[in-house]
C-alpha cells in the first residue's frame, strides 16, 4: 500500500471566483497537486457518519496511476489523505467514479485499467477492489480482475450494493457482443467473490456502451441504467434489470433520439417518490448540447432542460440530486465561462409543471475548477459537495462545496 499522505486544504482556501453558488456562497476544499495527493479526480464523492469525505483520483498517488483519497474534517478545515495509491499492475490502474461503503466502514470501487484478468490494450482489463478499514490503516484487495473477455473490461463506474451484499456495476466494453455488460460480484463462503455478467448489450434495441453512472437500485431489488449508445435510434437508452425466478429479464424502458429529444446519457439516474426517473445527456436537447430528461412512472420521456449556447453550460455528464425543496441540482462539464468553456453547476426549479434553470456558478481560470464530470453529493447536514477534473492551483482538479 502507499505510503499515507496529508496535504492540507483550507475549507476556505479561496472563495471560487466569478458567481457565487448560492446566499452562503461556495468554497474550494481541496485543490490537487497530481502528486502524492493525486490528480484528476474524475469522482463522485461519499461521507462517512463524521462527515469526512471519500474519492478517486485517475492519476497521480505514490506511483502516478491514482489514488482513493480522503478529505478529513479538522477544526472546520478539511485535510486532504491519500488513503491507497495504485501501483499499476494487479492492483489496479486509473480508479474512476468513487467508492461506497459497507456496513463495516470498508471502502469498493473500480479501475479501468491493470489488474491480472488480461492484457486489454497491453494496459491490463480493470479490476473491482477493497479497501479493508483497520484501526488507522487501510489495506487493498482485488476482488475481481476482468479479462476482457466475455465479462467486460474497463468498468469506470461507481458501484452499488443490494440488500443482500451483492455489488453491481457495468463495462463499456467487451461482453459477448462487445458493446459492454452488467455484471454482479456475489461474496462467497470461503471470502471470496464470483463475478457473473447478469446483461451482455448487443448493441440493438437494448443499448451498448455501460455508462460512467453507478447504478441505481430501487427498494425491491431492480436495477436502472443508461446506455450511452445503440437503442432503437443509436441515441442511447434507460433500462430496468429485474429479478425473476433466480434469472435477470431486461427490459428498454425508453430508447433517447436525439435532438430535439435528449441523446448519449453519460450519468446515472435518480428517482423522485412517484418513481419518476431523471439525467441528463450529453448531447440532444431543443440545440444539441445536452439535455436534463424525465421519464415518468408510465414510460413518458420529456426533455425538462435544454441547454444553450449561451453561458448556462453544456455537455453535461453528471448525475442528478435533488434538495429537501424537490429540486434538481447538477453540473455540466463545458460552456459556462466564454473565456474558459469549463463548465457549470445549475438548479432546475419546478414550478406550475415546468422547471426554470438558475446557473450558480460558471468555472473560471485558475484557482477555480474545470470540467466537473460528476454530480453533488450531500452531507448529513445537506451541504452539497463534488470535484472537477481539471483546474485549481495545479491544474490537477479541485474538490468544491456549496450549501444550495
Amino acid at each position: 500500500m502507499g505510503m499515507r499522505r496529508i496535504l492540507y486544504g483550507f475549507l476556505a482556501l479561496a472563495i471560487l471566483v466569478g458567481q457565487s453558488f448560492a446566499a452562503n456562497g461556495g468554497k474550494i476544499l481541496y485543490s490537487f497537486t497530481g502528486g502524492n495527493d493525486g490528480g484528476d479526480p474524475a469522482t463522485s464523492l461519499v461521507f462517512d457518519s463524521a462527515g469526512n469525505a471519500y474519492g478517486t483520483s485517475v492519476v497521480g498517488g505514490d506511483f502516478g496511476y491514482g489514488a482513493v483519497f480522503e478529505l478529513k474534517r479538522s477544526g472546520g478545515k478539511f485535510q486532504e489523505v491519500a488513503l491507497y495509491s495504485f501501483t499499476g499492475l494487479s492492483d489496479g490502474k486509473n480508479p474512476y467514479g468513487g467508492v461506497i461503503f459497507d456496513a463495516a466502514g470498508n471502502l469498493y470501487g473500480t479501475t479501468v485499467a491493470g489488474g491480472s484478468g488480461g492484457a486489454c490494450s497491453g494496459d491490463g482489463c480493470g479490476v473491482v477492489y477493497k479497501l479493508t478499514h483497520s484501526g488507522n490503516s487501510w489495506t487493498q484487495s482485488v476482488l475481481y480482475s476482468f479479462s476482457g473477455g466475455n465479462d467486460g473490461f474497463g468498468p469506470g463506474g461507481a458501484l452499488v450494493f443490494d440488500k443482500t451484499g451483492n455489488l453491481y456495476g457495468t463495462t463499456p466494453d467487451g461482453g459477448i457482443h462487445s458493446a459492454g455488460t452488467v455484471y454482479e460480484l456475489s461474496p462467497t463462503q470461503g471470502g471470496g467473490w464470483t463475478e457473473k455478467v447478469i446483461h451482455a448489450f448487443t448493441g440493438g434495441d437494448d443499448g451498448s456502451t455501460g455508462s460512467l453512472g453507478q447504478l441505481l437500485i430501487d427498494g425491491a431489488g431492480n436495477l436502472y441504467g443508461v446506455t450511452e449508445l445503440g437503442g432503437k435510434f443509436g441515441a442511447g437508452t434507460i433500462f430496468k434489470l429485474r429479478l425473476s425466478n433466480g434469472a435477470w429479464k431486461m427490459s428498454t424502458l425508453y430508447a433517447f433520439s436525439g435532438e430535439p429529444d435528449a441523446g448519449f446519457p453519460y450519468g446515472g439516474l435518480i428517482a423522485d417518490a412517484q418513481g419518476n426517473l431523471y439525467g441528463t445527456t450529453y448531447y440532444g436537447g431543443q440545440n444539441g448540447l445536452g439535455a436534463v430528461f424525465e421519464l415518468n412512472a408510465h414510460g413518458q420521456e420529456s426533455v425538462i432542460y435544454s441547454f444553450q449556447s449561451g453561458n448556462d453550460g453544456n455537455s453535461p455528464t453528471s448525475t442528478l440530486i435533488f434538495d429537501k425543496a424537490g429540486n434538481l441540482y447538477g453540473t455540466a462539464s463545458a460552456g459556462g465561462n466564454a473565456g474558459c468553456d469549463c463548465g457549470t453547476v445549475f438548479e432546475l426549479s419546478p414550478s406550475n409543471g415546468s422547471w426554470s434553470e438558475t446557473v450558480l456558478h460558471r468555472f473560471g481560470n485558475t484557482p477555480d475548477g474545470a470540467n466537473p464530470y460528476y454530480g453533488m453529493s450531500a452531507d448529513a447536514q445537506g451541504n452539497f459537495y463534488s470535484t472537477t477534473a481539471a483546474g485549481g492551483f495545479s491544474g490537477q482538479g479541485i474538490v468544491f462545496g456549496f450549501r444550495p
